[in-house]
């Protein structure tokens, strides 16, 4: 079990995260759908599925969130199984997959990712997606990549959008005297205490090395991609708008170097 946590103590972060995941799932969208570098990541990580999957393709997501990813690939056609720990993030789902013409095209099931052996589809799926650093939330992240390779057909994918354990933009912050979340990534095996809407929980940083080790036996690796190497984070609020010709420079300068050494290692997150 990853980092030697007691399975009590994990199954209480869980629940935990799924707390105030749920309490932010009222909020969520509202934060988040008109922040420019959001949405950049979010193209991002489409394009880097959409280059892997084929038409009309069944999807599993982990972390699904309130089903903006979801939603998105079942307007283009894919079937989508979108998991979640969160009540309250899927109830969100639902209410705006119905408001859709597509709403058969994507099923829910509240889940944690620690626990696919019980899913109640198991597929196989042509790809298995987790968007935005679900996965950071566990510190038993081994068990859940060595659990993928039972719900993935033969030559099916796996995209993982992952927090490293230093970023490098990040780690910058200290020069403004933000200390705290400067270094917050240089945690040890007990995880780096993360806080959303009043609730504290656990978040483990996790390298692209680390993902490969676990995987390796069942996974042939295809690529790694920083997301925002050069690009802020988007807690940055503004960047984009108070400086358009520099983010729009960065945007350029990630393009071109998110596949090479260190930058794809170094992001905010990596794919």
């Amino acid at each position: 079990m990853g980092n030697d946590m007691i399975p009590g103590i994990s199954l209480q972060n869980e629940k935990l995260a799924a707390e105030a995941f749920g309490k932010q799932s009222q909020v969520f969208d509202t934060i988040y759908h008109e922040n420019t570098i959001v949405q950049y990541k979010r193209k991002r990580v489409r394009d880097h599925v959409n280059a892997l999957i084929k038409p009309g393709s069944h999807i599993l997501e982990l972390n699904a969130g309130t089903g903006e990813d979801a939603l998105y690939f079942a307007s283009l056609g894919h079937r989508v199984y979108a998991t979640d720990i969160s009540k309250g993030m899927l109830a969100k789902l639902e209410e705006k997959k119905q408001a859709t013409k597509f709403s058969d095209r994507v099923e829910t099931e509240c889940i944690s990712y620690t626990s696919l052996n019980q899913l109640k589809n198991k597929g196989p799926y042509d790809h298995v997606f987790s968007n935005f650093a679900g996965l950071n939330c566990t510190d038993r992240l081994p068990d859940v990549l060595q659990s993928l390779s039972s719900l993935v057909k033969p030559g099916g994918t796996v995209t993982l959008v992952i927090l490293p354990s230093f970023c490098l933009w990040e780690s910058l912050l200290f020069l403004k005297g933000y200390w705290r979340t400067a270094f917050r990534r240089f945690s040890s095996k007990k995880g780096t205490v993360s806080r959303v809407e009043g609730t504290y929980f656990r978040c483990w940083y996790y390298n692209p090395s680390f993902v490969q080790k676990h995987m390796k036996e069942q996974f042939s690796h295809i690529g790694t991609e920083g997301l925002c190497c050069f690009v802020p984070p988007s807690y940055i609020e503004f960047f984009a708008e108070k400086y358009p010709r520099y983010y729009r420079f960065l945007c350029r300068m990630e393009k071109y170097f998110c596949k090479s050494r260190p930058w794809r290692s170094i992001g905010d997150y990596y794919m």
